[in-house]
């Protein structure tokens, strides 16, 4: 075999296997692989391992309407056995972690009729500010965090402010669930 014919072979192999290459690069990074810095997805656990028990504190308000803490703590304590890999201990003395916080609720105005000003739309907002401490080391896993959730009535659809205040109170523990996961 001559040189010449060598090197067409060279050439033919190299241009099988430089797309095949290229591809497999642009796949592995579109995808999430870890390939010279690119950051992706992670095969760690999404909670913390440590932590195996959840104590949660009745929510605190300092509103005006009174009530809606419970369906809070009772939402949040739901999502947390349904979402996490964590149990809810009703004992604070035999949990590792407890989970407190306080929320306030508001109302304001979405839309309105054009020339009466009288309230089309109105919106139910939840903010709630949470904290979540390992007790048996004492870190704090989450600090004051703030999430902020809404819900929307309108009475042409026979709503009420209660109905809104349902929708946005299970937003708002969805959030506080989802920020008791770890950060990638």
């Amino acid at each position: 075999m001559t040189l010449r014919n060598q090197n067409a072979r060279i050439g033919q192999r190299v241009a099988l296997i430089l797309p095949a290459v290229i591809a497999a690069f642009l796949i592995c990074a579109a995808g999430g692989c870890s390939v010279g810095g690119i950051q992706g997805y992670t095969n760690d656990w999404l909670h913390p391992q440590d932590v195996s028990s959840v104590y949660v504190e009745m929510f605190d308000t300092r509103s005006f309407r009174r009530g809606h803490e419970y369906a809070l703590t009772s939402a949040i304590c739901k999502q947390i056995e349904a979402r996490t890999p964590y149990k809810i201990i009703s004992n604070r003395d035999t949990a590792d972690t407890i989970l407190s916080g306080e929320m306030t609720i508001g109302q304001g105005v979405l839309s309105s009729e054009r020339y009466e000003g009288r309230p089309l739309e109105r919106e139910v907002v939840i903010k709630v500010i949470f904290t979540w401490k390992n007790l048996k080391t004492g870190e704090i896993l989450v600090n004051r965090e703030q999430v902020m959730a809404s819900g929307d009535f309108t009475d042409k659809l026979n709503q009420d402010f209660a109905y809104a205040a349902d929708v946005a109170v299970h937003r708002a523990a969805e959030r506080v669930v989802e920020r008791m996961e770890q950060s990638w």
